[in-house]
């Protein structure tokens, strides 16, 4: 498709052209309909418009002997205002006719001025009262850099068109197309008399739906580009700052750094040439040399500086920074870029659609406690935060940016299309990813942050948990009701009632004095154990009662505020202090707090809550200081308006640094403080599910959505939210099943256990007072759907743990939306109401109250039903589906083989069981699958060998496994009891397994045959087949 610019009149590129052929002077100016006489000087000189009157003189002896002085100086003033006025439009045309875009304005701005040059010509030959002279010079060059970055090939052509010193206050202002303007004055109120004070354009838009009223002019200053040196990953440069930003603190000198890091990444870095600056405390790559090769180019712009970045298989632009001035100042940074198309996701955390608006969209990050139910959408900042966006471009390929940085920012998206990066502090750290498929680009972020923790087996089985148990007894009671029920159940969890007055580390003596009978309960019936700790450690205990704060005051391990004394702000227990976990004696303060309550209460996994931090307070209890941190000169559009509200001081200082600029950060080390805590304390596979999360939190734990409602809107939204993580690399997660706030309904209930059958991790949580919402307490029916669902997922986690493990070592996506895998289908860019498990399981449940069918969109492909093994009729297009009260509609793609298991109510059984086959053939009767086993707790078993791994495959009516890896130790006892084959055409006449005639069956109108009491070891290679 071709590349489109936020520019006036843009429309389908004709030819591209060199640079160089609309910068130099032509004979035939029919093929650079923009040239104009340029006269070419040494790379010290000026312009000739700049030269003295003796020399134009010389060069023009004739017009000297007509000149009319007295009306030279008439049109000397009537050039410079032309001048002016069209220099930076004849600029950013020559650019566009360089990238291959042409626009009707540049056209008629070049015959205006050839038609003012011809009348001044001929009214100074024949009236012989002026001298006309007119130049036109265009001053920025444009770089090609394949792989290496080289200098201009031409000298530059005019002086910087920026001068230090103030930001002129009328500044020359195309009429801009509304979609087109990049916003000048961002704050909440701007007036005509602020905007152009500040040297910007002012105008009202067609329609006020967002569009700014207050837009950057051509001309505002930016930064110019200095020599291009090469370096052994790219290429380095010094950018220097021309005239003065909106900004206070304005910096100077930046340098910009471009690594080519990987074939498929770029990494563009911007930084403070003179002064260090504040950067992402997390582990990344480090590239030593620059890739052989790259699916990139990049081109820039010397005066202003700005980047293009290229796919080069066809020349679309993906990044396109020359549509708006670079603002670098100590407490604002800004950036702004075309977008090859509308298709935007990511951006997270916020609740919304999967695919973001454009429509002039501010999207803040500022880790928040906020009520995803009371969230707008895509505008209210909610628990973490994740400037990563995926654009799948319109041919279906796709890339994604990453912006390293935890400082407050905002993103805005704009229908151009075009986006801007609008961060208070750090520096511009971006990662470019060229993908070129959906899936590619996120392993290549995923190279960047870190591949997601391969979690423990039982971690993928189902939990419950409610705030308002209110006693150890009861929590059990509910345990041993769903046992009598026989719907599974892995791991049971308490909230906050559980503790003593809402203490860390504590349990309410009373209410939960056989919390360790419950727990060992538990642990007897195959269970598991997980509660929650919030970070707020009350500091109004009497001296030495409470070692949590005693021990940590003691040894300097809470954030201290800017008089250099633990901030105080106030939570469940009342006031309370916050941990550093940023300081690593913090970690080892938390390590031995968690392995002193594990000595009373043997918890399996940690459930950390509250840790954006949440404040009830705003700043602290006794405010905050009047300072820039506080208050800095722009805010971005945060929930409650300012940095300190709900959460600490911004001020406030931590090991690394200022709460300012680690404030989003604050769950991501709280996450693996409580990773390492569970490793040191249980040496297995730590369980640690949080609510703030950070690039790189999935390799040390999983998330849920945060305060959900019970409502089906809160249910759809489930499905961007589980998408979204997965993109973020925590696959391990999902919402509150049934809805945290309010009361639900058995309708309700029932359609979300059977979509929370699927999320990736699947727990019902509901809150103080609400309705109980547990599997037991709904009707016969209900019980018996909800049991349905869930059996299911344990009959598929096997399939589901073979994805964790390629999550984990592949970098792919656990639960994905449809367009991963058919990109070229624009018809799946927008659904969100489907996902996939891997490549080939699709979920489509039922988001409508009182639905009992369900339109789906199935790609054009072969799909069966998962139930019957029936192919779907239709492919291709929407399919309206039957979607009676105790089914969830479940797809199986062709080319798949699921291995699965007979299911029990936990995985400790259920593991015991034997496995079984579906194997799905595709349109060349052919699938593949494969099973990744270990013991399901052990740290690191690759590493020790200590697993089996085993490739399924079909072809030519034969399945056949291969036995890739035998270091389970418990391979002996895995045996493979069923196989079901859907696509078969026509009923068999044998059908063998390891050369012995089988037990099978096989449903015509299904085309389903079903090889069945099977007792074939999964050590040893299988081939069972039909004819």
């Amino acid at each position: 498709m071709a590349e489109k610019y936020p520019q006036p009149g843009w429309q389908t590129p004709e030819e591209k052209r060199p640079l160089d052929e609309c910068l130099v002077q032509k004979e035939n100016t029919e093929k650079c309909p923009l040239d104009v006489p340029v006269q070419k000087t040494a790379q010290d000189e000026t312009p000739f418009l700049l030269k003295t009157e003796a020399e134009k003189c010389q060069k023009f002896p004739r017009l000297k002997e007509e000149a009319d002085r007295q009306h030279r100086q008439v049109f000397l003033t009537l050039k410079a205002k032309i001048e002016q006025k069209h220099l930076e439009e004849l600029r950013r045309e020559t650019f566009r006719q360089y990238v291959g875009v042409k626009t009707w304005r540049g056209n008629i701005q070049a015959c205006l001025i050839y038609t003012l040059m011809m009348v001044m010509v001929c009214v100074s030959i024949f009236g012989g009262v002026g001298m006309f002279f007119f130049n036109i010079a265009l001053g920025e060059d444009f770089l090609f850099m394949p792989s290496t970055i080289k200098p201009p090939s031409h000298q530059p052509l005019m002086a910087d068109r920026h001068s230090q010193g103030p930001i002129a206050a009328a500044p020359q202002c195309p009429d801009e197309e509304n979609t087109h303007r990049f916003d000048c004055y961002p704050e909440v109120i701007s007036t005509k008399e602020k905007c152009e004070a500040r040297g910007c354009c002012w105008k009202l838009p067609d329609s006020s739906n967002g569009v700014p009223y207050c837009y950057f002019p051509p001309s505002y200053p930016s930064y110019s580009l200095g020599e291009v040196k090469d370096t052994p990953l790219g290429a380095t440069a010094v950018l220097t700052k021309n005239g003065t930003g909106p900004y206070p603190k304005d910096v100077q000198q930046l340098t910009m750094d471009l690594r080519f890091e990987a074939e498929g990444r770029l990494h563009l870095v911007l930084n403070d040439t003179a002064n260090r600056r504040y950067e992402v405390p997390i582990e990344t790559p480090t590239a030593t040399t620059k890739a052989a090769s790259q699916l990139y180019e990049v081109e820039y712009s010397h005066n202003p500086f700005g980047i293009v970045v290229k796919r080069k298989s066809n020349g679309r632009v993906l990044l396109n920074t020359t549509v708006a001035p670079l603002i670098y100042a100590d407490p604002f940074l800004e950036m702004s870029t075309t977008l090859p198309s509308i298709n935007i996701y990511g951006l997270g955390e916020h609740r919304g659609p999967f695919r973001h608006s454009m429509n002039w969209v501010h999207i803040p990050f500022w880790a928040r406690d906020q009520s995803t139910a009371k969230a707008q959408e895509d505008v209210t900042n909610l628990y973490g935060s994740h400037p990563f966006y995926l654009c799948v471009e319109e041919d279906g390929q796709a890339h994604g940016v990453f912006l390293l940085n935890s400082n407050a920012m905002e993103v805005i998206l704009q229908p151009a299309p075009a986006l801007t990066w609008r961060t208070i502090g750090g520096i511009f750290d971006f990662y470019i990813f060229l993908g070129p498929d959906p899936n590619s680009v996120i392993q290549q972020y995923w190279d960047v942050i870190g591949r997601p923790m391969m979690p423990p087996y039982w971690a993928l089985g189902f939990h419950l948990c409610r705030w308002g148990y209110n006693s150890a007894n009861r929590t059990r009671d509910i345990a041993q009701k769903m046992r009598n029920a026989g719907i599974p159940q892995d791991t049971q969890w308490n909230d906050i009632d559980y503790m003593t007055n809402h203490l860390d580390w504590t349990y309410d003596q009373q209410k939960f004095a056989e919390l360790p009978d419950l727990v060992k309960d538990l642990h007897d019936h195959g269970q598991h154990y997980i509660m929650i700790v919030d970070p707020g450690i009350s500091n109004t205990q009497k001296a030495g009662t409470y070692p949590p704060y005693d021990v940590g005051l003691k040894r300097g391990v809470f954030i201290n505020d800017t008089n250099g004394n633990p901030i105080v702000g106030r939570v469940w227990p009342g006031d309370t202090t916050f941990p550093d976990f940023t300081n690593p004696i913090t970690q080892q303060w938390w390590i031995e707090m968690a392995a002193d309550f594990h000595k009373m209460v043997p918890f399996d996994g940690m459930w950390i809550d509250m840790n954006e931090p949440s404040n009830f307070a705003d700043g602290s209890t006794h405010g905050c200081p009047d300072n820039n941190l506080e208050k800095p000169p722009y805010t971005p559009a945060v929930v409650g308006g300012s940095l300190m509200s709900k959460t600490l001081c911004a001020s406030s200082q931590q090991h690394l640094s200022s709460h300012y600029n680690l404030h989003n950060m604050f769950g991501h080390f709280e996450i693996i403080a409580s990773h390492n805590a569970l490793v040191n304390i249980r040496g297995k596979r730590p369980v640690v599910i949080s609510r703030s999360t950070f690039p790189s939190s999935g390799r040390h734990g999983g998330h849920w959505l945060g305060d959900n409602k019970s409502a089906w809107k809160d249910m759809y939204y489930s499905i961007p939210g589980i998408l979204n993580m997965n993109l973020f690399g925590i696959p391990l997660v999902g919402p509150d099943i049934c809805g945290f706030g309010g009361d639900t309904t058995e309708e309700l209930c029932l359609r979300w256990q059977q979509l929370g059958a699927f999320y990736p991790f699947s727990r019902n949580h509901n809150t103080l007072g609400a309705k109980s919402q547990e599997p037991i307490v709904w009707s016969a029916d209900t019980q018996a759907a909800i049991k349905s669902a869930l059996l299911t997922r344990y009959s598929l986690l096997p399939h589901l743990y073979f994805l964790f493990h390629r999550a984990s070592k592949m970098g792919e996506t656990v639960a994905r939306p449809l367009f991963f895998e058919y990109p070229k289908d624009s018809n799946t860019w927008g659904v969100d109401t489907q996902f996939l498990w891997g490549d080939s399981l699709l979920v489509t449940p039922v988001l409508e109250k009182g639905a009992t069918k369900v339109t789906a969109y199935f790609p054009n492909d072969t799909w069966y039903d998962f139930y019957s093994g029936r192919p779907v009729i239709g492919a291709g297009q929407n399919v309206t589906l039957e979607a009676p009260k105790d089914t969830i509609n479940l797809h199986l793609r062709g080319g798949t083989i699921l291995v699965t298991q007979e299911p029990a109510t936990t995985t400790t059984a259920s593991r015991k069981n034997q496995f079984g086959l579906v194997v799905a053939l595709n349109r060349t009767l052919e699938a593949w699958g494969g099973l990744f086993w270990d013991d399901g707790d052990t740290i690191d078993t690759e590493e020790q060998k200590a697993f089996t791994m085993i490739k399924f495959s079909s072809s030519r009516n034969t399945i056949s496994s291969q036995v890739m890896m035998s270091g389970y130790a418990g391979t002996k006892d895995m045996s493979l009891g069923s196989i079901r084959v859907y696509g078969v055409a026509q009923k068999p006449h044998t059908v063998m397994a390891n050369k012995q005639p089988v037990d099978y069956s096989y449903v015509q109108d299904a085309q389903m045959l079903s090889l069945n009491n099977l007792s074939l070891p999964l050590g040893q290679p299988i081939q069972a087949m039909w004819a």
